[in-house]
């Protein structure tokens, strides 16, 4: 199945995806410091890249997209370029787990 995009408009739309400051993150922090905890946005020593650490708490969060990390309860897989979109995914999937294994 051929692309529907051009290189450039394919380019333009992965280039507006946000990494940081989302909305599932803003929301999560403004909560967590109503609720009086301190968070910090980066924490560079933890593996992962965390969205969230609080280092007094012990908590590391990461607040992952249904789509890029297989969420159970909404992932569609993709139409196109199936078996580089499976790889991919499965790669995050497993990255996750590993992360996880690691912080705890």
């Amino acid at each position: 199945m051929a692309d529907v995009l051009t290189k450039e408009q394919k380019s333009h739309n992965m280039s507006t995806i946000k990494g940081r400051n989302t909305k599932p993150e803003i929301s999560l922090r403004k909560l967590l410091f109503k609720k009086g905890m301190i968070c910090y946005i980066t924490h560079y020593k933890l593996k992962g890249k965390p969205n969230i650490v609080s280092p007094s708490n012990k908590i590391a969060v990461f607040i992952d997209g249904c789509f890029w990390h297989k969420c159970t309860k909404c992932f569609t897989p993709p139409e196109t370029r199936k078996i580089f979109w499976k790889n991919k995914i499965n790669g995050n999937v497993n990255r996750d787990k590993k992360i996880n294994r690691l912080l705890k």
